[in-house]
């Protein structure tokens, strides 16, 4: 496989609270490849959030990052100069937020928040082309041309996230962070932005980091996923590994929570327990206050990540070498 396009190594993000401090985000690596989506998944409050405004250097206080490298193209984000930062943040790598009416100012035309952008990054160009080029991406989206000279409360949820990624996209960047993008979609809306996120990766060769807990999405678009609890990364494999031969306890726990039509089944099957406390995490394996098959060394010592064949990686005492204990 080719040189990552984005590679994390053991990031750490803290949250100093009255009471302590919040272990956000503990010891997680990964890599993005060109072209490649990767799901990033697991219940509110593990971490995911945080992770992805981290890559753009956009934690909000008092959360800041502690230890770790984010290297984009071998260059570590955490030591550019802030004029550096804001040219990468949208020409080099985007984010698409959750709810896109938050993002987009309501007393400001679409054709304002694009030249906006584009001037930020490409200031000597002329008016007339950045506002072409607006149009142009527009229309790639399925949004007719004139509509550009509207206001953002003129748009349906489906066509305002459909510009947020525009917005994103406008700049060419490499990688597209999209963070819980259908949350306030309906489901045929979210069919359809499935099929553009698909198609403008192909089109754009984008890299993707979809952070999302709904596995049905990740399934639809991801190459590779990656599980979080508690501030961690417990398992990493593609999408047919993950869903189909999951190691990790939790994520069997995640799939299984998810609704089948094809089974007759009069309950939901549920996880029990609650996520963790970060201020204070339990020893050993963050999710052994829940996990079914608890054994003492799992409350006692803290397990890595470890390779178990064909890019697979699991953080569980349940294997040794590959094989069930």
């Amino acid at each position: 496989m080719n040189n990552p396009i984005l590679s994390i190594r053991n990031l750490s993000i803290d949250y100093p609270i009255t009471i302590g401090t919040v272990k956000a985000v503990e010891g997680v690596s990964f890599n993005l490849y060109k072209g490649e989506a990767l799901g990033l998944v697991g219940e509110s409050g593990c971490g995911k959030s945080t992770l992805g405004l981290s890559i753009l250097r956009i934690v909000r206080p008092p959360g800041k990052i502690v230890a770790g490298e984010l290297l984009y193209k071998s260059k570590d984000i955490l030591k550019l100069k802030k004029r550096e930062m804001l040219k990468l943040r949208g020409q080099n790598i985007a984010m698409v937020f959750q709810n896109p009416l938050t993002s987009l100012n309501p007393l400001l035309r679409l054709d304002k928040h694009f030249l906006e952008t584009i001037k930020q990054h490409d200031p000597k160009i002329k008016k007339d082309k950045a506002l072409a080029r607006a149009e142009n991406m527009l229309d790639s989206l399925g949004i007719e041309k004139k509509r550009l000279y509207e206001y953002p409360h003129q748009f349906s949820g489906g066509m305002r996230q459909r510009i947020m990624i525009g917005l994103g996209l406008i700049m060419d960047p490499d990688i597209i962070i999209a963070d819980e993008p259908t949350t306030s979609l309906d489901v045929i809306v979210e069919a359809g932005f499935i099929d553009l996120l698909n198609n403008l990766r192909k089109e754009y060769n984008l890299s993707i980091i979809l952070i999302t807990h709904n596995l049905g999405l990740v399934a639809e678009i991801a190459d590779r996923v990656a599980v979080m609890y508690g501030g961690k990364i417990v398992e990493v494999g593609t999408a047919d590994q993950v869903y189909h031969f999951p190691k990790h306890p939790y994520t069997r726990g995640l799939i299984c929570c998810v609704p089948n039509i094809k089974l007759d089944q009069e309950t939901l099957t549920t996880m029990e327990g609650n996520p963790p406390d970060l201020v204070t995490p339990p020893t050993g394996c963050r999710f052994a206050p829940r996990c079914p098959k608890v054994m003492a060394v799992c409350t006692s010592e803290t397990p890595v990540l470890t390779s178990y064949g064909k890019g697979q990686q699991a953080a569980c005492w349940l294997y040794e070498k590959g094989k069930a204990v």
